[in-house]
């Protein structure tokens, strides 16, 4: 049985299992090199939150292109909606469900939290704590122009075929900055890749392990 096939019937209640502490494992990540490392005492707290629909039958997870800025590195890139940790934060959650409805306008309160995913350590040293919520479907949401240049989703289906993602040296074999990062297919003319192709390989790993 393909190992990244998702659970037929796949509901709330299911996910939220899966995302319990220590249901998660670390299979399929093991061969996916890249970006997880021991935090410095620089690093950043930060949180992104994963908004997860189902629309006919299928679920789908909501993703956001990043607005260009000339001083931003990750200027106009794929990502989830999030931000950096601020005082007024109770938790990461918190970091999470505030930041979604800065960037794209989701009310916190149409969020259904379902769990947490393992914290990642960036290049750009940040420790980012991924939370993932389902929302209702419709569901307006409004791209804050400043951050945020498009809001589109990808099915679960879809990224989790092991055809549509791979490993490959960036920015280029041989670069003295290389390093082993994961790239999806083209997706609605979306590139999807770096830390939140990570992010969504570790969440598929949750919902395909052996789980509790």
């Amino acid at each position: 049985m393909d190992r990244w096939l998702i659970p037929a019937r796949l509901t709330c209640e299911r996910i939220r299992e899966r995302l319990s502490p220590g249901a998660c494992h670390d299979g399929p990540l093991a061969e996916c090199p890249g970006i997880i490392a021991a935090p410095t005492a620089k690093a950043q707290r930060a949180a992104v939150l994963l908004p997860l629909y189902c629309r006919d039958g299928a679920w789908h997870l909501v993703f956001i292109r990043r607005a260009v800025h000339a001083h931003d590195r990750h200027s106009g890139e794929v990502g989830f909606p999030g931000g950096r940790w601020e005082d007024r934060d109770p938790d990461s959650t918190a970091t999470a469900l505030r930041e979604a409805q800065e960037e794209i306008g989701l009310p916190p309160e149409r969020v259904r939290v379902l769990g947490r995913l393992r914290p990642l350590y960036t290049v750009s040293q940040f420790l980012v704590t991924p939370v993932v919520g389902e929302i209702p479907w419709p569901q307006p949401l409004r791209p804050e122009p400043r951050e945020v240049s498009r809001i589109f989703s990808i099915p679960l289906a879809w990224l989790a075929a092991p055809r549509h993602h791979r490993v490959r040296p960036y920015p280029a074999p041989g670069h003295p900055q290389a390093r082993d990062l994961i790239f999806f297919d083209e997706y609605d003319g979306e590139l999807l890749w770096g830390v939140t192709a990570r992010i969504t390989l570790d969440f598929l790993g949750c919902l395909t392990g052996p789980g509790p």
